[in-house]
């Protein structure tokens, strides 16, 4: 049954695990092979890491490593947890496709769907039309803009930057820290490269100029910097366009009224924008599978109407649009316009507004189903509806104000008002989600406060919600439409929050580039200049009309750049401040297995964020408390950066000083995609069975280390064994595995004074009889998990030193302080009832 259950999934998760591939093994850190599975699975390396609480990894050698197919070293039945992976699209039926593709649709490309409703309008309102050929030049500036950013950058680009499956901006940012130690927070552990999603190279001569990045990347303190700030601008750039996608969609096409009713005023569409903004914002809890589906045949709809009324208008008015296709026109259109072509710049970006949502909202749905949705359908009416507009335009100059009702034909008038104002909602929806994702992402990451996130399908994980930010964005979206008083002006500030974004996925995809595809340098030079080239020159217009009303737009993305800032500078503090004080291990030794105090029955977890050392918190605990559960387990929530993390995979144990003290160590290792649904019962459960497999397993290779040992003291080169790759470049690397190395290593350097080293001593029972000493240590746990589990939470505060700067006092003591009063805990998903917790507070001066 159990072997079911894992072919169940997976099936469905899909994670590579059954393919051999290379990774970087840290030389001090020793895999575990049972010689029984050694004939079978040559190359097979377990996940399972035995060893001390040790720092010694800081500074170690890498070498390559061959694995095989990943062994479940825990053997714990994995949460049943459907949709964890962008593959579980794929194995879909033709009904399921079909429905997939109308959710495609009414979540990706709503937004570049409805630019048709003010693109002209806005270049006309910045370039005036004067003859028939700045209307040619104004379209071959239209279509031309679409084909270079939209088509070849992000669909045939940007998409297979994707982080497996994750697209925007952090994804991005999480693809480089998986490459290259760029963190701020320094939490990164060897064993995470050991996680089946991190796919790493064969070194080879084409690996020369990206691992030399690498090292750059990773020496420069000041280039780490400069890479998050780029990663946090183009977040809060996405949060922004979160903000004015809604307000520009909806104001465009209510603004259809004044074409429909000449009697109708201004303030009268504000309000009925107001009112469908609520309507949206509403309506967003449902989740994007349920809105999705519901919108999408609705925006295919919106697609044929924008194919049909622009081959109308062709034949209608005027066939010779097609002549736009040649760039000459763009030529004569600056020639003869000249700065205020250079204005109307800012006008023709709103064509490719949304093409930062197909990447963004990737985690939605899968590559393939964009990219073909995009070239198939979405591409083509897109391009129909531009020359409609442009045939009409060229028989009616003064219409622009309003060129896309006014295209209409009178008769098709209000079922098209109709469809526009809905695919205006979906369009709205499109970054919204965007946004969701994105804010998730920075949460697992570190670089935002931690928000209530609901996930809004069971079946499909990446479908998110996030309350307090949806009326957030719409209270923000309400003062936009008051405040703003022209669609030019909105415009102008859709397009300064789209082109920020777009600039800072230009840097990270060229890095990308560099770094990680290792594609040829003149490829890469070739894509940045081309593309940073085209969107500076962009920005450059839109930045010279902030001041008619976009610079709005502009703070509210400062204000989130600071909100970021400070998050991820008081992280780091708060994480680097703990680091430095973690307890000796000679004090926990001094105290004795007793700890000092009374070892009550039980289990006690407590949470902390070291992934090494014993945090000082639990100094506090043992002080504090008349006395201390029999065993402690210091649990360490931590997000690596890849989307998903296999169950499998999850947990990583190390015994914590030696047997009798019965204190582990337990890093929880997610992904930023990962769903932490589970209850405390079920966590609980995962995790003393984790620990359960761990301990047989220590002993067993316990055991084969003595049956190899005559004397116990064989130096580890002897029993290693040799196995060598040749690189494509004639290099050597040896794929030997020393046995149980990290632990003798780690021995031998406990003569020596440390502040987190361990001895080990094998006591007599170890020794004389294995199987029993094991018995009594899995019969102590269950004795103990019986007794209670109590989690033990201590909650760390950081206050500025007296002697610093009035800025440090100004960001930690207020800033920071009021947004981890008002975040949410990071316990909270588990819902541990109050009567099994245990909190102690602790400040730290900084």
């Amino acid at each position: 049954m159990a072997e079911d259950d894992g072919e169940e999934r997976e099936s469905l998760v899909k994670t590579d695990s059954m393919e051999s591939r290379w990774v970087y093994q840290l030389d001090d850190e020793s895999e575990i092979e049972d010689d029984d599975d050694e004939d079978e699975n040559d190359d097979e390396v377990s996940e399972l890491k035995i060893g001390i609480d040790s720092e010694d990894e800081d500074v170690v050698a890498h070498r390559l490593i061959r694995t095989g197919p990943r062994v479940d070293s825990f053997d714990v039945e994995a949460l049943d947890v459907p949709g964890t992976h962008r593959h579980d699209f794929e194995e879909f039926g033709q009904w399921r496709s079909t429905v997939f593709f109308f959710q495609t649709l009414g979540v990706v490309f709503g937004d570049v769907g409805t630019s048709q409703l003010y693109t002209f309008s806005v270049m006309f309102d910045k370039a005036p039309i004067k003859e028939k050929e700045d209307v040619l030049g104004a379209l071959s500036l239209v279509l031309y803009t679409l084909i270079l950013i939209s088509l070849v950058k992000y669909v045939l680009v940007v998409l297979w930057a994707n982080d497996d499956g994750e697209g925007g901006t952090f994804a991005l940012y999480s693809l480089i820290c998986r490459h290259a130690k760029v963190s701020l927070i320094p939490n990164q552990l060897p064993s995470d490269a050991r996680i089946s999603s991190f796919r790493l190279k064969v070194p080879s001569p084409e690996l020369e100029r990206s691992l030399k990045i690498k090292e750059r990347l990773e020496n420069s303190l000041g280039l780490k910097k400069l890479l998050l700030m780029l990663v946090l601008a183009g977040t809060s750039m996405v949060i922004a366009d979160g903000v004015v996608t809604p307000a520009m969609s909806v104001m465009s096409a209510v603004d259809g009224l004044k074409v429909g009713i000449s009697s109708i005023n201004h303030e009268e569409v504000v309000m009925v924008a107001v009112g469908f903004l609520i309507i949206l914002f509403s309506v967003q809890r449902y989740g994007t599978s349920k809105m999705g589906f519901i919108v999408g045949p609705a925006l295919f709809i919106w697609f044929c109407c924008l194919a049909g009324i622009g081959i109308h208008n062709m034949l209608k008015y005027d066939r010779d649009v097609w002549k736009a296709f040649n760039p000459i026109h763009i030529y004569y259109y600056f020639k003869r316009n000249k700065i205020e072509a250079w204005y109307a710049l800012g006008g023709c970006i709103l064509c490719v507004t949304g093409s930062e949502a197909m990447f963004a909202d990737l985690c939605y749905f899968s590559v393939r189903s964009v990219q073909l949705t995009f070239v198939f359908l979405v591409f083509p009416c897109l391009i129909l509806g531009y020359l409609g507009q442009a045939a009409y335009l060229m028989q009616n100059h003064g219409d622009s104000a309003q060129a896309f009702y006014s295209s209409v034909p009178s008769g098709a008038f209000w079922p098209v008002f109709i469809i526009a104002n809905v695919a205006a909602l979906i369009a709205s929806r499109a970054m919204t989600t965007a946004t969701f994702s994105c804010i998730k992402q920075s949460t697992a990451l570190g670089c935002f406060p931690r928000l209530k996130i609901v996930h809004t399908s069971r079946k499909f994980m990446g479908q998110i919600y996030i309350p307090v930010l949806n009326w957030f964005l719409l209270t923000a979206c309400v003062v936009l439409v008051c405040s703003v008083p022209s669609i030019s002006e909105i415009g102008n500030a859709y397009g300064i929050a789209e082109l920020g974004v777009m600039m800072m996925t230009t840097i990270l995809v060229t890095l990308v580039m560099l770094l990680i595809w290792q594609i040829n340098i003149i490829t890469v030079v070739a894509f940045l200049v081309l593309f940073m080239g085209i969107e500076f020159t962009f920005f450059s217009s839109v930045l010279c009309s902030v001041a008619d009303g976009s610079w709005i737009i502009l703070l509210f993305a400062v204000v989130m750049f600071l909100i970021m800032s400070v998050w991820n500078y008081g992280s780091k503090l708060k994480y680097e401040t703990e680091v430095k004080q973690k307890m000796s291990m000679d004090l926990l030794r001094q105290l004795g297995p007793n700890l000092g105090t009374i070892r009550a029955p039980g289990i006690g977890l407590l949470y902390n964020e070291l992934v090494r050392g014993i945090p000082a918190i639990f100094g506090h605990f043992i002080t504090t408390l008349p006395a201390i559960h029999s065993m402690i387990i210091f649990v360490c929530i931590k997000y690596v950066p890849v989307p998903v993390v296999p169950q499998n995979e999850r947990f990583l144990f190390r015994r914590v000083c030696s047997k009798g003290y019965h204190m582990f160590r337990c890093i929880a290792r997610y992904g930023y995609k990962d769903v932490r649904k589970e209850t405390h019962q079920t966590f609980e459960q995962l995790l003393i069975d984790s620990l359960e497999k761990f301990i047989r397993r220590e002993a067993q290779e316990r055991s084969l280390e003595s049956d190899g040992d005559g004397d116990g003291d064989i130096d580890t080169e002897d029993e290693s064994f040799s196995r060598y790759l040749v690189a494509p470049n004639g290099s050597f690397y040896s794929l030997g595995v020393p046995l149980l190395t990290d632990f003798k290593d780690t021995n031998k350097h406990n003569s020596e004074p440390s502040t987190s080293g361990e001895v080990r001593p094998d006591t007599p029972s170890d020794t004389s009889d294995p199987e029993q000493s094991l018995d009594r240590e899995l019969s102590f746990i269950r004795q103990a998990k019986e007794s209670g589990v109590v989690y033990l939470l201590g909650h760390g505060d950081i206050r500025a030193r007296k002697d610093s700067w009035f800025l440090k006092k100004l960001v930690v003591n207020y800033f920071y302080a009021f947004l981890r009063k008002n975040s949410r805990r990071g316990t909270a998903n588990l819902s541990v009832p109050h009567s099994h917790l245990m909190q102690v507070g602790m400040t730290y001066m900084v």
